[in-house]
Order: C-alpha cells, then structure tokens, then sequence
C-alpha cells in the first residue's frame, strides 16, 4: 500500500515539476506585450550615431519594463539596422509594420533614410517618431509622422541668429555637406543672417565622407572672415576642424547638431574643437532632473557621455510610450495625443507643442566645447525664430 502511495506521489511531483518547466520557459504571448520598432543604423559611416540611439532606447525600455512596463504590459522593442541606406531603411519598415506588428516606430536615424521609412508607415498608418532627422520633407507625408527635433532650416536659422548676435560676426564663409541635412541648414542660416547684415563672402559644398579640406581652407583664410559656419556630420566636422588648426585659422568656428558627438567629433577632433560653438537640442548644463538623470545614467552604463543623437531617439520612443499609456496602441489616438500635447518635458528640453503637420516647437540649445566637453553657450527661445 504504501508503495503505490510513494509512486502516486512521486508521479504527481514528476508532473507538477515539468509544467513548472513549461510555463517559465513559454514565450510571453504577444497580448502580454506591446512591440515598437527602432530604426538605427548599426553599420555604415554613421554607426556611432546609431549605437548611441540604440543604447539610450534600450536603456530607457529597461527602466520602464522594471518599473512595471506601460500598463502593467512589457515593451517588446524590435530594433533593425537600416544600414545608412533609404533602400533598407523601406525593407525594415515592412517589416517592423507587417512582419513584427509593431504599435508604431520611431526613427534614431538620419533624414534620407526616415524620409524612406515614413512613407511606408505614413501608408500603413503607424505612429512614427522621429529622433534627429531634420529635413522638412521626413514629416511631409502625413499625419502618422513626428519628429521631436526642430526642423532643419529652424536650426539653421538659430545659428544665423547665433553668428550675428552672440557671435557678432559680420562677414561669414560657409562650408556645407552636399545633402539633405546641410542644404535645409544652410537654407535657414543665409535667411536671417543675411538679413541682419551679416555678408557671405564664400560658399563651399562638400561630400560626406570627404578627407581633404585644406584647399577650400586656405581659400577662406584669405577671405578672412568673422565666422566659419560649418553642417558637417562628426568625423567630417573633426577633420575641417584639424586640417584648420594646421593652417592655423583662428577664425571662430559654428557648427550644428551635426558635431554633437562625444565619439565621433569630440575624441576624433580634440584640442582642435576648442572654443567651437553648436546649435543642438542637448544641454548638458541643464538643471532639468530627466536631462540630468539620462547623462548621468547613460555615462555610468556605457561608459561614454551621450550625445544628442542618443538624447534625441529617447525622447522620440518616450513620446510614443506616453501616448500609449493615455489613450493605449490605436494608431489613430496615438496621433492624437501628438498633435495635442503641449509642455512635454524630456530630455532634451520642453517641447512646447507641435504644429499641424507634425513639427515641433522647442528652444535650440546652444553649447561650447570646453576642455573636451560640450557646455552650455545660450540658448534660441524666441518663438519667432522657432515656427517651422
């Protein structure tokens, strides 16, 4: 008797344990989690901008997802590299949308390759969020695309608004990448500089991926201008800023979010970024708790301090996960929620709102390299400036 007694109870240990097994190594089912696709791109020129925006996400997917998730549900974030190519930047928007079923997307890319990838969410009608693409046309498709970064030609004009008042140049040479980002630029610089009586004296375009810049900066040393305004991306940036030190240029240097990069611009660069001035959206002399807490954060995970690149996709991917936890994953309320929120505090500053095609409407911070640091400069506030 007593030995059927020890083999029932030994079966029904035998069973209770290998169902214990089943259900801790069952897949969490998709209605447990909410799935929202990132875009980076991973390898290519920009790879360390890409790292820095995957990094910054996954860190803050981390927090949310030990603090309970959004709604008591787990983020499942879905990251692809899109290779720096607007090709692949499409075949992974189809697939974070039809094979992943992602809630929305956010983009931690450049513009060329988020104008590619909007168009495709735009048509599925997902939520997309863009982190630092500034070309007009990324939003242009329709009402399913954000961006939490100014519009290119409003930083642009900030840094007209820079060079002339704070800078107090009066004569300017120009030197800008030949594409998407340093086009709309130049575009908004040249409008109001020139208007408040600030003179061009060259313009220079150039590829990315560039190496050798001295020619075209012995041509400007002659000119002898106030100013040098330069929309190059990091390593291109680091190498005009190298290549002008061994000329020995004094001319004052401004550049845009395009040098905000602590691997790319500030390591590459070194002595010779000294005294460079940026327009960006990241303040690393902020007194804002959630800025402080991110590069505090990030440089104690990483062991590198962030850049705006990184600040700007986690504001991005913040963004969605607030709306979601408002109004849950419609698409349509999603959009909604975008289109009225005003005073979002993030990261990189206080997004005031966002116009009806999806623009954003934000300061643009002003920083200074400073023993081989980003640091605060000032700041473009006015809201006239601002308006997309």
């Amino acid at each position: 008797m007593n030995y059927w007694k020890n083999k029932s109870w030994l079966f029904s240990s035998v069973i209770f344990i290998a169902m214990v097994f089943m259900l801790a190594f069952t897949p969490i089912s998709q209605a447990d989690t909410i799935k929202i696709g990132l875009m980076v791109p991973l390898t290519g020129p920009a790879a360390a901008d890409g790292q820095s925006a995957k990094q910054s996400v996954e860190m803050l997917v981390e927090e949310i997802n030990s603090s309970g998730g959004i709604n008591g549900k787990k983020i499942d974030l879905i990251v692809y590299d899109d290779q720096f190519d607007s090709k692949q930047a499409v075949t992974v928007a189809h697939k974070m949308i039809e094979g992943d079923n992602v809630v929305a997307g956010v983009s931690g890319s450049y513009s060329f390759t988020s104008r590619a990838a909007a168009q495709v969410f735009q048509e599925e009608e997902i939520p997309f969020c863009v982190g630092y693409a500034l070309h007009p046309a990324v939003t242009a498709g329709g009402k399913y695309v954000f961006r939490v970064t100014v519009l290119g030609h409003v930083q642009g004009r900030a840094g007209g608004y820079t060079a002339a008042k704070l800078m107090e140049a009066k004569t300017v040479s120009m030197l800008i990448m030949d594409n998407d980002f340093g086009q709309s630029l130049a575009k908004g610089f040249k409008e109001y500089a020139t208007k408040h009586g600030v003179k061009i004296l060259s313009e220079d375009k150039f590829k990315m991926g560039e190496k050798e810049f001295s020619p075209v900066l012995t041509k400007i040393k002659k000119l002898s201008p106030d100013l040098i305004y330069n929309t190059a991306y990091p390593h291109d940036g680091a190498l005009i800023l190298k290549q002008a030190a061994d000329l020995d240029i004094q001319t004052k240097m401004l550049g845009s979010e395009g040098l905000d990069s602590t691997k790319g611009f500030l390591e590459v660069a070194g002595k010779a970024a000294e005294g460079v001035v940026i327009t960006t959206n990241l303040d690393r002399d902020s007194k804002n708790p959630i800025t402080q807490n991110y590069l505090i954060n990030y440089e104690k995970q990483y062991g590198i301090a962030p850049d705006m690149t990184g600040a700007s996709t986690y504001d991005a991917f913040l963004m969605i996960v607030d709306a979601i936890k408002k109004v849950g994953t419609d698409p349509d309320k999603i959009v909604e929620t975008f289109r009225t929120m005003k005073n979002w505090q993030g990261v990189t500053g206080q997004i005031r709102e966002f116009n009806k095609e999806g623009e954003v409407i934000k300061n643009v911070e002003l920083q200074v390299v400073k023993g081989g640091k980003f640091h605060y400069y000032g700041v473009v506030d006015d809201r006239n400036l601002l308006e997309p």
